[in-house]
């Protein structure tokens, strides 16, 4: 696989595409974005994940992919295991600039696809996501257009949050229990969240058990998990 610094890119092709996107990502539909964008610049398959959620156990921090499973589920955990090697400022260069990787030799990839993948990083708002990009062999990839398409997918995601759905979880929190899923969320024991709030320990694990309930986790970890997915913190 190999990259070139021109596009073949017409505008009036790029102007059919956003057209595209602004109503894909407006109707929230996030597979639908991704695909017109892989297709935009090449690729045969795309996933998206979100690095926030990058440690949790699983497969939750990928938002939307049609990258065959069995693929995914061996190339998950090397995204996951790279993404902590990297420092910060390692992550602050990343964003929008293409980089590549190889899947691992004992894992078989869809017929004529290339064994290399394409990596971008993008933010939106605080929140960091990658796209992931198979191509298919002997393709050569335009480093404009890629760049293009971080910054058309950072538009897509944005778009595409549903702030509907989080006004709603407002509503169904109290400011309390809002308060408390922040400050676990950020470490602290019951006993630590009862001095900053200065209310006492008991209260504030009841605070902390109706949260679990309402958003149906079992765990101060899984709700931190919920939290962290619906911007609640």
């Amino acid at each position: 696989m190999g990259i070139e610094d021109d596009t073949s890119s017409t505008p009036s092709s790029r102007e059919r595409v956003v057209r595209k996107l602004s109503l894909t990502a407006g109707a929230r539909d996030v597979p639908s974005s991704m695909h017109l964008l892989a297709e935009y610049v090449g690729a045969s398959h795309f996933l998206l994940a979100r690095c926030d959620l990058i440690q949790q156990q699983g497969l939750e921090y990928i938002i939307s992919s049609d990258w065959p499973f069995d693929l995914v589920r061996r190339v998950a955990p090397e995204i996951a295991s790279n993404y902590a090697r990297s420092t910060e400022l390692e992550k602050c260069l990343s964003l929008f600039a293409p980089t590549f990787s190889l899947v691992p030799d004992d894992t078989p990839v869809p017929d004529n696809i290339s064994r290399q993948y394409c990596s971008l990083s993008l933010c939106v708002g605080r929140t960091r996501y990658m796209l992931l990009l198979l191509f298919s062999e002997g393709l050569i990839l335009s480093q404009e257009r890629l760049r293009e398409v971080g910054l058309l997918a950072a538009y897509a995601v944005s778009s595409s949050d549903r702030r509907e759905v989080r006004t709603e979880r407002d509503f169904e929190l109290t400011e309390r229990e809002l308060e408390c899923l922040f400050w676990i969320a950020e470490g602290k024991t019951s006993d630590e969240i009862a001095t900053i709030l200065g209310i006492s320990r008991n209260t504030i694990n009841n605070y902390i058990t109706s949260v679990m309930r309402k958003t149906g986790t079992k765990t101060r970890s899984e709700a931190i998990a919920y939290a962290v997915r619906h911007n609640l913190v």
